[in-house]
């Protein structure tokens, strides 16, 4: 795309507040010293960085690869409040998880939320009934006050008109429920961008190399910046080390007899182009605990999700053989074949949960948010839900306020002061977005297509009118990337200036969909980095 060469280097175009340069940005890392400084950028990290920063502390976000590079953009993509919880009679952590899911999805994020219609399949010799099924959610919706309507059971005739590839071979009944959904990389993306709007400092492939100390104390860490290897350093009052998978690595930096803290299990999905469309999501039980999803999801079907125990090195997860198999296979006692051919697989990828330490399955463990204090003083934030991503943050938040001395309570507003449901960027109704961005659309130039449209006010919001200006500055951003995907060119653009983007696997896995969908080309990939490498 040879017209991409007269793309305009940042600061001269039209979308302003183009983001600091990273080696501005170390700088200001390496002068300051921090209330706070944040290790770990995935979403329990950037929660606590967001909440601590509208609490008024001096705060820094730092981590080793891109935001939410790891677990928060490998997850199973739903906001929900958890139906399996039911089994075990957590009513009042279902309930708790539903209230967080309505505020993100209503209040917090509409933009980057869908409603999702549930069907779960009840088969002749299953692990369930009909009638257990029906009661279990009807409870569900109750607990979420009938906010997505009464949970009930509808006919397999019924659910295959809604999704033509269920399988009707001795099927009982369908019962029905419903939840959220998302896309989990520009939730967490959207969420630093409220952290550095509310002052945090934010630096991503960004390495801790070692920690500080100062009388036995942890008061900051070392750093090496990924992309050219400049070493600087960061002092705090206060560490707090959020790295999923990564944080016991970090916990025997502080201290090398620390004991193992976390256990992790591996969750594989896979992705397919569809066979026909979905207008409700599988959520098949395999047994008395487990259940398989079927996710219509960005124009794909995502399925799964493993769940086993994983003791390798947490860089190396992957999915291999057996996970695609045994996906494939618990797909299938719901979906037909040709929707579960493996010529459609587009994209695979694996997450690890953080589990409390302990025994048992890891199917049967808690989710629960564990915060502990290392003999340096440093915290350690691990395990939790994508559900309750804003309750973790305000949970550390009141740990933080409450540790012995008081390090930070007397620099911080009281938690009962912040605000309760406080917007991510972008919020706006994106039908409305999508609306104007068709009616009004980049000028000079051709008419937005509608599936662009759709995209950029489900992905950014209000924000999708910095990048039709974009296009209105340059034409030739307003090509699409790739003829079978619905992105353009000003979104990479965008991606360099204003959300931290170094690499084409940012841009491709995290910023945009190309990936996922198998459109992530060799060429297409040097021309992302080609336009990353114009950044001023």
């Amino acid at each position: 795309m040879t017209t991409l060469q007269s793309v305009p280097a940042p600061g001269t175009h039209p979308a302003s507040g183009s983001l600091p340069s990273r080696a501005e940005t170390r700088e200001q890392l390496a002068k300051a010293t921090y209330d706070l400084l944040v290790i770990g950028g995935g979403i329990l990290g950037i929660s606590t960085a967001w909440h601590a920063a509208q609490a008024g502390l001096r705060v820094a976000l730092v981590d080793a690869g891109d935001f939410a590079g790891a677990t928060s953009s490998a997850s199973s993509k739903l906001l929900h409040g958890g139906l399996r919880y039911l089994q075990t009679g957590a009513v009042k952590l279902v309930a708790e998880n539903h209230f967080e899911r309505r505020a993100v999805s209503r209040q917090v994020a509409p933009h980057l939320a869908n409603p999702l219609t549930f069907y779960l399949p009840v088969y002749k010799g299953g692990p369930h009934g009909a009638a257990k099924l029906g009661a279990g959610v009807f409870a569900y919706s109750a607990l979420s006050a009938f906010g997505d309507g009464v949970g009930h059971v509808i006919s397999p005739a019924k659910a295959q008109r809604d999704v033509p590839e269920l399988r009707t071979e001795n099927l009982k009944a369908v019962a029905v429920y419903g939840d959220d959904q998302m896309n989990d990389s520009r939730m967490a993306l959207m969420t630093v961008r409220a952290a550095a709007q509310s002052g945090a400092v934010v630096l991503n492939h960004a390495e801790v190399t070692g920690l500080r100390f100062t009388q036995g104390r942890v008061t900051g860490a070392e750093l090496r910046d990924r992309t050219d290897g400049t070493e600087f350093g960061v002092d705090a009052r206060l560490v707090l080390n959020a790295t999923g998978p990564w944080v016991d690595h970090l916990r025997r930096m502080e201290d090398p007899k620390a004991a193992p803290s976390i256990r992790l299990s591996k969750g594989a999905h896979l992705v397919l182009k569809r066979t026909a469309p979905w207008k409700a999501a599988l959520a098949t039980p395999i047994d008395k605990y487990r259940i398989t999803f079927a996710l219509p999801w960005e124009d794909m079907l995502l399925l799964g999700t493993t769940d086993e125990e994983y003791e390798g090195d947490p860089a190396d997860v992957s999915v291999d053989e057996k996970d695609t198999t045994q996906i494939l296979d618990e797909a299938a006692f719901s979906i037909r074949d040709q929707q579960l051919s493996r010529d459609l697989i587009t994209y695979s990828f694996a997450g690890l949960r953080v589990l409390p330490g302990g025994p048992g399955d890891t199917s049967q463990a808690k989710r629960e948010t564990v915060v502990t204090e290392g003999r340096g003083g440093m915290l350690s934030v691990a395990g939790g839900k994508w559900t309750t991503f804003r309750h973790i943050g305000r949970t550390v938040m009141a740990k933080l306020a409450a540790l012995p001395g008081r390090p930070l309570a007397d620099d911080m507003e009281p938690l009962s002061q912040l605000p309760k449901k406080l917007p991510l960027p972008g919020i706006a109704n994106p039908r409305a977005v999508a609306h104007r961005l068709l009616v009004d659309g980049p000028a000079p130039g051709p008419r937005m297509a509608a599936d662009t449209a759709r995209h950029l006010a489900t992905h950014y919001g209000s924000l999708s009118f910095d990048i039709a200006r974009l296009v209105s500055h340059s034409p030739e951003l307003g090509e699409r990337i790739h003829p079978d995907a619905p992105e353009i060119w000003a979104q990479v653009v965008y991606a360099r200036d204003h959300e931290w983007a170094e690499t084409a696997d940012d841009v491709l896995r995290r910023r945009t969909t190309l990936t996922i969908r198998g459109l992530a080309t060799d060429d297409i990939r040097t021309k992302v980095q080609n336009l990353l490498e114009r950044r001023a």
